[in-house]
């Protein structure tokens, strides 16, 4: 009996250390899968910000490149439209030159070049604003001052024109300069 005692004592050891042994076992691979979690969770991170960094650099390039390119346009706009004036420079020129001989080929000479010029910008959209005996309208107009209206009808309305307006593709670039009538 007692070699039985004694075998079931020794059962109940080798169960209790092959308890505690898997319970360490359980425990080292808790410990292990976290720290593998850690490990890849990290990984992730680096990962996340080498992606943040190049995603920034590449916007910052981006809007780099674009004022660049905004500032080409603006130099090539500025460019096609003193190319396109260059004719009408030479037509003064040979106007200039010409007004030695008299006032008349002067007078044919700044006419000449004046329509050039002016259908070379109604070419490139611009369109002048006519005002005078239209109603007074502030969106269109700047008032210079306001006199006396020569009749009943006049009053309110746009008596006299001192600088025109002009539109660039329907948009207002310079307002009238007008006289009102009250």
């Amino acid at each position: 009996m007692m070699i039985n005692k004694i075998k079931e004592y020794m059962s109940n050891q080798v169960d209790e250390t092959s308890s505690k042994k898997t319970k360490r076992d359980k425990h080292s691979e808790n410990e292990l899968a976290l720290q593998l979690e850690v490990e890849s969770l990290k990984t992730d991170l680096e990962e996340s910000k080498d992606k943040y960094l190049r995603l920034f650099a590449e916007f910052d390039n981006f809007k780099k490149r674009s004022v660049k390119e905004r500032f080409e346009l603006m130099k090539t706009a500025a460019q096609e439209t003193l190319s396109s004036l260059l004719p009408v420079l030479d037509d003064f020129d040979r106007a200039k030159k010409s007004s030695e001989s008299g006032a008349e080929a002067l007078s044919e000479g700044v006419q000449l070049v004046y329509h050039k010029l002016y259908s070379l910008l109604e070419h490139k959209g611009l369109k002048s604003m006519e005002s005078t005996g239209l109603d007074f309208d502030p969106e269109l107009h700047e008032a210079i001052t306001d006199i006396p209206a020569p009749s009943e009808e006049m009053k309110g309305k746009v008596i006299d024109t001192v600088e025109k307006g002009y539109f660039l593709n329907d948009k207002i670039i310079r307002h009238a300069k007008v006289v009102i009538g009250k």
